[in-house]
């Protein structure tokens, strides 16, 4: 299928949403796709920034001040990340991206997702009793790292999507690396809680003070080996780290014990990024566009789907019901995916059928007056059987938002997957542990395999759901994302539906209570919903628990009357800048 026909499909599907007509999940792509071709936005000329800590927004800006893409901005932002803020993302990680391309109306999805080594197996996280390892073992072990992804993956889009030298975007950080950075109160909070222990001697030594005492809030740090290896990686290409030394060390390191794994030199130089579908699927007046699996954009877009048979829209935050029916939808949802999503090239992903229309319905139909026990997956068209999931999401993981002067976006979530991934180091970046992503357990009791099992080459099922959102005559409005391992749907979706729905700014929809409802949890920000609403939602059968795993980190952008009305996550340390590049 042409791109020219998947635009063009998208913009019937954009079209159905004006006239009122239904949309079949045939009728809509399921391969890259984006909006029809549309006039220069209202935004031309100016830029525009979100990611979680300011140094690596101002290492895009830096970018875009020099006549850099949203592309060429989101290499300079990742090498950043991956020195501020090592406890999420770096260049050793994993990434699913978004990019729209202002000039031909394309949205399309990269998947830099981490590839198990060729000798992984389905047993790897099981001891020698056939039980699954501790989790505090595995996410340190060698065995957690995948082939790091990320790199790869940026140097493909930036091939086709960027507009400086590649050698030139790293050097801002290279410098920050050398000469020292500020250590923020959140990392140095991550530095004690995870990083000063015994378990990560790495990552201990790394952020150790003379006297041994970690790191604090205000304490100047300084990465040296990180320099060096970005500037290589400038001058040589992403060859200096797929092979020779870099690669060397990597496969050194995670094959040390305890637990080592299996990765080779040539698991590393056989990554290869892929450029997979855009899942792009109407709501309301808006067209909504996330990756395809192995990341969750389908789990967002069934629940975006089965909220929009609810009456949610003419509610509000302060309406219990509204919360309610936010449960139960995403309860509905993650039934479905923890079942179904995995790697699609080793497993059938019912992809069509969980976001069918008389699906849909039915899978609504499942939210009646009061919250009863957990529901069970559906049997969407195209399914098989797949037993049931028992993958766990270690946290790790940010996401940022650029738009550049000529109105081109990227939207990208980008992890390590538990914070400093596995705690072991190679010339100053963090291994990721992104195979504990995998299921531990290969099959269920009655022997039925699970769709998110580990094998040799496979990637392991995302959470991460980038999105970019498309108004009613096809333009681009918007884009947002978040980290949060398996809560990252439900953060996601409470944020479009306060901006979409409720109108709300983005800041003010970001900041909205968290509620992530799964299976027979309902955990959240219990503190900050009011007692009204918390009595409304007991009275619904739901206790709501305070706590759901890794906080939100939520990043985004709408376009309104012609300017950039942005938000970052005050549960963490981003900003949000706007910059005028002088294009017109």
């Amino acid at each position: 299928m042409s791109r020219l026909i998947r635009s063009s499909i998208v913009g019937a599907a954009i079209a159905a949403v004006l006239a009122g007509s239904p949309v079949a999940a045939a009728d809509l792509a399921v391969a890259p796709a984006g909006a029809a071709p549309v006039a220069v936005p209202a935004t031309q000329g100016r830029a525009f920034v979100a990611a979680a800590n300011p140094l690596a927004v101002e290492a895009g800006l830096d970018v875009l001040r020099q006549g850099g893409s949203a592309v060429d901005a989101a290499v300079a932002i990742q090498a950043m990340l991956g020195l501020v803020e090592p406890q999420s993302s770096g260049i050793a990680g994993g990434a699913f991206l978004m990019h729209y391309d202002a000039a031909t109306g394309q949205a399309t999805a990269w998947n830099g997702r981490e590839t198990a080594p060729a000798g992984a197996t389905p047993g790897m996280f099981l001891d020698a009793d056939g039980k699954p390892l501790k989790r505090a073992d595995a996410v340190a072990s060698g065995r957690a790292t995948g082939v790091p992804g990320v790199l790869a993956m940026l140097a493909q889009v930036q091939k086709l999507h960027g507009k400086l030298a590649w050698s030139r975007l790293f050097e801002t950080t290279a410098r920050t690396a050398q000469d020292g950075f500020v250590v923020t109160p959140r990392m140095a909070n991550m530095i004690e809680r995870y990083a000063a222990t015994p378990k990560a001697p790495d990552a201990k030594a790394y952020f150790a003070r003379p006297d041994g005492s970690p790191l604090q809030t205000g304490d100047i740090l300084k990465n040296p080996a990180y320099a060096a290896v970005l500037r290589r990686i400038a001058a040589e290409g992403v060859s200096a780290f797929y092979a020779g030394p870099v690669a060397e060390k990597i496969v050194a390191r995670t094959r040390a014990e305890p637990y080592g794994g299996s990765m080779t030199l040539a698991d590393i130089a056989g990554y290869r990024p892929e450029q997979i579908g855009a899942l792009c699927r109407p709501y309301r007046v808006y067209v909504l566009c996330a990756p395809a699996p192995p990341a969750s954009g389908v789990g967002l877009l069934e629940l975006m789907g089965l909220l929009e048979r609810t009456d949610i829209a003419t509610r509000g935050p302060s309406d219990p019901q509204a919360w309610y029916l936010f449960a139960e939808a995403s309860r509905v949802m993650y039934a479905d995916r923890d079942r179904y999503v995995g790697d699609p090239h080793f497993v059938t992903v019912p992809v069509q059928g969980l976001l069918e229309t008389r699906y849909l319905d039915e899978r609504a139909a499942l939210v009646g007056e009061r919250a009863g026990p957990p529901p069970q997956a559906g049997k969407p068209a195209g399914a098989k059987m797949v037993g049931a999931d028992a993958t766990r999401e270690p946290a790790g993981t940010t996401h940022f938002v650029v738009v550049d002067g000529d109105g081109d976006v990227v939207s990208m979530t980008t992890t390590v997957e538990s914070y400093f991934g596995t705690g072991r180091m190679v010339e100053g970046f963090f291994l990721n542990n992104q195979l504990t992503d995998f299921s531990f357990s290969p099959t269920e009791k009655d022997g039925a395999p699970a769709a998110n099992a580990v094998a040799g080459g496979k990637r392991p099922r995302s959470s991460m759901t980038p999105v970019i959102i498309f108004g009613k005559d096809g333009r681009f409005v918007g884009a947002i994302g978040s980290p949060g391992g398996n809560a990252i749907p439900a953060y996601v979706a409470k944020t479009l539906v306060g901006v979409l729905d409720w109108k709300m700014p983005m800041q003010a929809a970001m900041d909205l209570p968290n509620l992530v409802a799964r299976g027979a949890d309902f955990n959240g920000e219990a503190h900050k919903f009011s007692p009204e609403i918390l009595e409304g939602l007991r009275a619904r059968g739901i206790e709501v628990k305070r706590g759901a795993g890794e906080e939100s980190g939520l990043h985004g952008v709408m376009v309104e009357g012609g300017a950039f009305v942005g938000g970052a996550d005050s549960r963490r340390e981003g900003v949000v800048r706007t910059l005028e590049t002088g294009k017109r």
